[in-house]
């Protein structure tokens, strides 16, 4: 089985709260590895930070982000924590069987990486992976964790633009990233205790309207186009039944404290 023989559906931009946004590549992992279609996404966080899978919660100044209405979540996938500003960060997600993807993981970030690529090209901007790693500025910080050419995109200054992760069941690959349509250091640097130098920040990451005059509304419209070429499909939607699956996972598991 191949990309290009599964059944897919694009699902535009929504706004769901933390917990569910990630309840939600949950039951569409399921739904992929039972024989229903694959997913592409595009996804906005309502100002959320979502930590890596394995990072210590210490890390994270709760009173900044309690006082500042920015809700924390965790990711099943590696890395440091990343700030979802609501306008600041657009997010997308590629779901598929494990049999229709390539088992090597470097391979599969090269071809899962080709739709965001072309979507920074198709709006001007120079973008491409790192070419070599970088040491980190604040570890607890994704985007200012040490840069990897693996899955790590930067523009025409070097700058970090786009950062994206995976994570594989044993019938299923889940691959989501972060791109950065613009900057808010200071609110991102507060997420984190020991909070991080603000100008720091700035020099290692960018973001698009930094490199090209773009209303965010069309960057999300090239990126959703992009992805809905790339997989050669139409706009779909979650089932009732997906959604329901969703809400009952955000509750059981990525809202408790447990898993945060």
């Amino acid at each position: 089985m191949s990309l290009a023989e599964l059944d897919w559906r694009v699902i535009g931009e929504a706004i769901d709260d933390g917990p569910t946004t990630m309840a939600l590549e949950e039951v569409a992992a399921e739904t992929a590895a039972a024989g229903g279609p694959a997913t592409v996404r595009v996804y906005t966080w309502p100002d959320v930070l979502s930590l890596g899978y394995n990072q210590d919660p210490d890390t994270v100044d709760w009173a900044f982000c309690e006082r500042e209405g920015i809700g924390v979540t965790r990711r099943p996938t590696g890395g440091g924590a990343i700030y979802h500003d609501h306008y600041a960060d657009l997010s997308y997600s590629i779901v598929a069987p494990a049999d229709a993807v390539p088992g090597d993981l470097m391979a599969c970030y090269e071809l899962f990486c080709e739709p965001i690529l072309d979507t920074f090209e198709g709006i001007g901007v120079d973008a491409r992976f790192v070419e070599a790693e970088r040491e980190a500025v604040h570890q607890p910080a994704c985007y200012l964790r040490a840069l990897h050419p693996a899955h790590d995109i930067v523009g025409p200054d070097g700058r970090k633009l786009a950062g994206n992760a995976q994570y594989r069941r044993k019938d299923a690959v889940v691959q989501h990233g972060s791109l950065s349509v613009s900057l808010r250091p200071t609110r991102h640097c507060g997420c984190f205790t020991g909070t991080p130098d603000v100008d720091a920040f700035r020099e290692r990451v960018g973001a698009i309207d930094e490199y090209v005059d773009v209303e965010r509304a069309d960057v999300v419209e090239a990126l959703r186009a992009t992805l809905s070429e790339w997989v050669d499909a139409d706009a779909g939607a979650w089932t009732d039944d997906e959604r329901a699956r969703a809400r009952e996972r955000a509750k059981s598991k990525y809202s408790t404290d447990e898993w945060v």
